[in-house]
Parts: structure tokens; sequence; C-alpha cells
């Protein structure tokens, strides 16, 4: 499997992976195409995912600004096609907590703006004609064990006071009665405004919404070198396989499956970590009910290495977590079997259930726990990287506030658009402080 710690290139052209959304999706409404001869634009984007597809879509719609758009496989070909589907009013890993005691109070409600508004903006791109299977409201976040819980409802009484945010807190019972009845839950807190969908649809949509209002598209155009104009020291020329772009303006929107050594901007100073998702076979309404799972809410845990999962359209259950630590060991039977094995202590009736996919996709890390929407000095290159996993709705804000960055406009002075993303220390040892984060997740989850 491509490796962005090791790869320089993430494939030309490649297919999407064996996935349940590739199966169920059938195919994007309009046939897209690799870029055959040199072209001049205002604006290159790299990357056709959610970033940079919202910023493709923004730029043309709000800023008439007509940007070319560039993917080495197919649309959503990286973790906008392959995530949970998890729509979320949040990013990254810091609490806000942390965010209040470090930076102060506006600040930190800045922030939760922001992703607030990353959910709004979701929202109203599918209200104007995206089918992406979008499931009923609501996040329900459950402790794993009982100290936990007590977390969790500390953390909502602090949301409640400080957002006036509508959290329900609900006892193991009345999880249990209501919900599911997940053996691993302790008691849960629900948010009233998360919800699932279908990533590789959603990304489709926003494939569209970005065509019809000017930007240009091409897939199985793999940005091979990158240089400087001979004509102009301020237009920078990129080189793919079959022609050359020059642009005086370029957007990096490859998050975690940006290839090693991409470009100065952005070395060192992210983290790709594998994420593993299976989806088993239908469930019948006898194992249903057994299960009382009632609920398509997106469900979360509070383990350091976090399980999520959610029921389907059709009664199947996708659950996920933590993958491989390398592209080498990412096909490994075992982190599949592992996730199933995991499923069944949560419902010990479906003992007999079987997954029917498993697959897995970078999702990208920063070391600050948040992620960053910056540029170069001289604003010819922009970056949005480190969504840290919860990215599906805050990488179309983020794709929105870069193309207001590329556009010249004003936005918040937050630490998010403000300060670049921090080089990790001792970078090319990522991959064994992961692996010592890993055990520590281990440790910590079953006995802290």
């Amino acid at each position: 499997m491509y490796d962005p710690l090791h790869d320089r290139l993430p494939g030309e052209n490649e297919p999407y992976p064996r996935s349940y959304w590739a199966s169920v999706s059938g195919k994007p409404e309009e046939t897209l195409s690799h870029l055959a001869s040199d072209i001049t634009t205002d604006v290159l984007i790299i990357g056709a995912g959610y970033t940079g597809l919202s910023c493709a879509y923004h730029l043309a719609k709000y800023h008439q600004i007509n940007p070319i758009v560039v993917e080495a496989n197919q649309t959503a070909w990286g973790c906008s096609g392959r995530n949970a589907g998890f729509v979320l009013k949040s990013s990254g890993r810091k609490p806000y907590s942390q965010m209040l005691s470090e930076w102060g109070e506006e600040v930190m409600r800045g922030i939760y703006d922001e992703m607030c508004e990353g959910v709004a903006t979701v929202n109203s791109l599918i209200e104007q004609g995206i089918d992406c299977d979008k499931q009923e409201n609501g996040y329900i976040k459950v402790a794993h064990k009982p100290s936990e819980f007590t977390k969790l409802k500390e953390a909502a009484k602090l949301q409640q006071q400080m957002f006036g945010y509508d959290i329900e807190v609900m006892s193991q019972q009345e999880l249990a009665l209501n919900y599911m009845d997940d053996k691993n839950a302790f008691g849960a807190i629900r948010y009233r405004d998360g919800f699932g969908v279908n990533p590789l649809k959603l990304a489709w949509g926003y494939q569209k919404l970005a065509q019809r209002a000017g930007a240009r598209i091409y897939t199985g155009t793999p940005v091979i070198d990158w240089g400087e104009s001979a004509r102009s020291s301020q237009n920078q020329v990129i080189y793919t396989p079959k022609a050359t772009i020059t642009a005086k303006k370029i957007v990096i929107a490859t998050n975690g499956y940006t290839p090693k050594g991409f470009h100065v901007l952005t070395n060192r100073r992210t983290l790709p970590v594998l994420s593993q998702i299976i989806v088993t076979e239908p469930l019948t309404q006898e194992q249903l009910r057994a299960c009382n799972l009632l609920t398509s809410n997106v469900v979360m845990d509070t383990r350091a290495l976090k399980y999520y999962y959610r029921k389907l359209p059709d009664n199947r259950i996708l659950f996920g977590g933590r993958g491989a630590i390398s592209g080498k060991q990412a096909k490994d039977p075992y982190y599949a079997k592992r996730l199933l094995s995991v499923l069944k202590t949560s419902f010990p009736s479906l003992h007999d259930i079987r997954y029917q996919f498993a697959w897995s996709g970078w999702i990208c890390m920063s070391l600050d726990d948040l992620p960053h929407v910056y540029q170069n000095k001289s604003e010819t290159v922009f970056y949005s990287m480190g969504y840290c996993g919860s990215g599906v709705s805050f990488s179309v804000q983020a794709g929105k506030r870069m193309a207001e960055k590329v556009a010249e406009k004003s936005v918040p002075n937050l630490p998010l658009y403000n300060q670049a993303l921090p080089e990790f220390p001792l970078a090319p040892m990522r991959r064994i402080g992961q692996w010592g984060y890993f055990q520590y997740g281990k440790i910590k989850d079953k006995w802290f």
C-alpha cells in the first residue's frame, strides 16, 4: 500500500480500494480525464478530496477565480473516500479546556465557532442536492469504563456552560434501553448535531458543485516535479506525466496522502497514521433485536486508541479503529480480524457475524493536535492539513478559509489560520514514536 513517509508518488490513475463505499456508490455523474496538454492558471489545487474540492468551489463561486484541480488517482481516492462518514462538530484532538488555558476564552470560542460553521457548511452544500445517504442526527460518545463516564459528565457540564451545548447524559442502562446494548459501554453522552453520510458520494457531490461553479478537475494526473517558471520567478511550474502547469498560486490539499519530500512548506510537519475499517454482512432483524441496536447515530468511545461504529442504511455495522503502522503491513488480515473481535465483545450476540469489507486509509496527525491552514511568506503556496481523524466537516471549512486566503481576503485571527504546522522533532523517527504511543495507549485504555 502507498506509504506517504516512504513513497514519492501515490500512483497514477489507481482505482478506488475495495471498500464498502466504492461497492454501493455507483459512479459519479461526470467523467473526468487526465491532463494531456500544457496549461496556465491563476490557481492550481493539488488533491481532489474534501479540502481541494471545497477550496475550488468557494474560489469559483464566491471569488470569481476558476482554479485547476489535479488528482493523482480518482476524486476522493484518499481519506475523503475511505473514512467512516462521521460529520462532527470537531477537528483535531486538542480539548477545549486546553485551548482555554493556553489561548484564553476569545480564541477558544473562535475555534469552537469555526467547528460549528464546518458542520453548517457541509449541510449547506448537501442541501444543494447532494445525495450522500445522510442518516439521522446524533453523535454518541460512550465511556469504555466507569471512570471515563465521570469524565464525560464533567466535559458535558463544561461544554453546556461554555457553549450552551445541548448534550444528553445517559447511564449505562439508559443507553442500552434507548440506543444500543453495547456491553463495553458504561454510560454515554449524546450530541444532537453529528450524523453519518456516505463519504464517497459526498465528495462526488462536492466535485459536481465545483465544476458547475467553474473549476476544472483532472484525475489520473499526479505531480511528479515542482519548479519555477523561467519567464517569471513569481510563477510556479508543476510537472505531471503528460503536461506542465504554470500557476501563480498553488494549494496543497493532500493532507495524509502528501508524498515524501513533496514541498519544503509541509515536510516533517505531519504524521500519516493508518485507520482500519470493516463493514459486516447485513444484520437480520433478530440480530438487531438481540443487540437492541435502535440507532443510526454515529458512535465513538473514550479510549486513547479509539473505536468507532455506526449502523448503515442496509443494517450492516461499520466498525473502525487504528490500523497497521506502515503501508507494508496494511493488508495484513490481522487488523480487520482484531476489529471484528472487539465488535463481538460489544455485541456478544453477534458471535457468528462476519465482515464483508475491510480497508484502511491514512489520516493526518499534527504535533499540536490541531489542523492548520497556512502559506509561505510570498503567499504563493498554501496548505491545509492535520485534521487528526475528524476532518469530514472541518476540511470543508478549511477549504473555504483557504479560498479566502488565496483570494487575499481576511480570515479569523486564530491559531488554525495564523500559525504553521509545527515540525515534528526527530521527524525521521515519527513511526517509532507512533509505535510507542500505541503501546502507551494499550496500557492506558486497560489500566488507567
